[in-house]
């Protein structure tokens, strides 16, 4: 009897784990020079059991791919069609192209359940440009969605960015939350809204960001899950030893004063990044997915919000053509490496499955591009590579800062060569590269090797001795450059910029 209780203990207790994770999801971002083909990017999604995606730009290739899967998808809005979609004209136009058309209700279509109108439209960076625009372009996509007969299963709603709550300098705890002042005209807008359609308040929450913005000031081992030795103490006894928990009770606290106390929240970005800053590398990247996990499957939730929450880990790939004027970690947030590849293991319903690579990923020869060992002078060549391809692992704090300048001006190189799939004439550099079949990677420092894409970027020769390099910017410990030929775009789409909750705990 005793050993059928255990038994029964146990199943109970797997089946309770893997539903307190149903509610989590990935952002799958596309901005990348090389793109892995979204049905084999779907199979790996099914594969490790991952039932929800959040995308930011609607790829028609990949919204077909997860037709008929099952799979909840939400899809976005850019910033810059807000004002556009205060008409409500424009609004079922688009609701008409980018959601009935993929039938979302049919079993054979695309299980669109959210749409996010814009991202993180509130920051202060926008300068109030979106600030009067974003509730009514809400209204009316959820109203296009109404009209369509989609309201019921397909909700409407702004992705925010966590700095549009705070609690005040004489009360910096979780139950003082309020939104901001200068925007809470908008801002109730917005609730009344979601309220009235029964959709959820999203918002984006970054401990990796809290450290980085807290300049050794935050403390470390809030923006993690292990338990801390000095928690921070609420009204009433309430102790928190997580900025999460902090961070997503000073939102409701913020919800209930504005009278919506009983408001679904939903994480809508929630990740670290590994590579590009001395917190963010692949050791703390897995050591905060897997305590955020273990949070989830427990199903206890934070004081003020018990139980299960909702959230979408920030980011599924990496996106080396991502701005990084944020920082030099904003191409490194994915789960996996741009060639589908997991960067760690990491069990996401507790049944010791760790993630599986993206399937039929074919990957280049064993070659690499290096400076050849008679070459003294790498500013040119390097800032020639460095404008077109990734080379922030190479700036303080990430993972191949330690190399000296010769073998730095080999990643940079062999980044080019990599990225333009070993053409034979992107090896040159004047003559001062070359092509080794021997692995120039050292330590900590990973010398790719590229894969083959459909999507990738039409290849550019290296320079020749003829070429001109004067548009050439040489890479900073700041930021990585960007060049004509091959625009990195400018996006803090994903970026989530918030450093209130240190206020907590200084």
């Amino acid at each position: 009897m005793g050993k059928l209780l255990v038994n029964v203990f146990l199943v109970t207790f797997l089946v309770f784990l893997g539903h307190n994770v149903e509610g989590l999801g990935v952002n799958w971002g596309d901005i990348s020079s090389h793109k892995l083909p979204p049905k084999d990017v779907v199979k790996m999604l099914q594969e490790n059991g991952i039932k929800k995606v959040k995308l930011f730009n609607n790829d028609e290739t990949i919204l077909n791919a997860l037709a008929g899967t099952g799979i909840e998808v939400m899809i976005g809005i850019s910033n810059q069609l807000l004002k556009d979609l205060v008409n409500p004209d424009v609004a079922k136009k688009w609701v008409k192209e980018n959601v009935t058309r993929y039938e979302p209700k049919s079993p054979k279509g695309v299980n669109i359940t959210l749409v996010g109108v814009g991202n993180e439209p509130f920051l202060r960076d926008y300068k109030d440009t979106l600030t009067n625009v974003t509730g009514p372009a809400l209204e009316n996509i959820q109203n296009a969605l109404n009209d369509a007969g989609l309201g019921d299963t397909t909700k409407a709603t702004v992705p925010l960015n966590a700095d549009v709550y705070l609690s005040p300098s004489w009360n910096p705890v979780p139950s003082g939350g309020f939104f901001r002042a200068d925007i809470i005209d908008p801002l109730n807008y917005i609730l009344k809204v979601l309220n009235k359609n029964k959709a959820p308040f999203m918002v984006n929450i970054y401990p990796f960001l809290s450290l980085f913005y807290g300049n050794g000031a935050f403390p470390f081992d809030y923006a993690f899950f292990d338990g801390v030795s000095n928690p921070l103490k609420d009204k009433d006894g309430v102790e928190y030893t997580n900025c999460f928990d902090a961070n997503l009770d000073t939102c409701a606290a913020a919800l209930a004063g504005a009278g919506y106390g009983n408001m679904t929240i939903m994480v809508g970005e929630m990740g670290w990044p590994t590579d590009g800053n001395n917190y963010g590398n692949v050791t703390l990247a897995e050591k905060f997915y897997k305590g955020f996990v273990s949070y989830l499957a427990k199903g206890k939730g934070s004081p003020r919000r018990p139980g299960n929450v909702e959230a979408y880990l920030f980011a599924l790939f990496d996106e080396d053509r991502k701005s990084t004027l944020p920082g030099n970690f904003e191409t490194h947030w994915g789960l996996y490496y741009d060639d589908g590849t997991p960067k760690f293991p990491l069990d996401l319903h507790g049944n010791k499955k760790t993630l599986v690579s993206v399937p039929n990923v074919e990957k280049l020869s064993k070659k690499w591009c290096v400076i050849k060992p008679d070459v003294k002078n790498f500013t040119d060549l390097m800032t020639y590579a460095c404008d077109r391809a990734d080379c922030t692992p190479l700036t303080n704090g990430s993972s191949c800062q330690s190399l000296n300048d010769a073998a730095k001006a080999s990643y940079a190189v062999n980044a080019y060569f990599q990225n333009n799939q070993q053409k034979d004439d992107s090896c040159n550099f004047e003559g001062k590269a070359t092509v080794t079949t021997k692995d120039p990677s050292q330590g900590t420092c990973n010398f790719t090797i590229g894969f083959k894409s459909l999507t990738s970027l039409s290849p550019s020769p290296s320079p020749l001795p003829s070429s001109d390099h004067s548009d050439a910017k040489a890479p900073s410990s700041s930021s990585s450059s960007t060049s004509p030929s091959t625009p990195k775009f400018l996006a803090f789409a994903s970026m989530g910029i918030s450093f209130l909750v240190s206020l907590f705990f200084m």
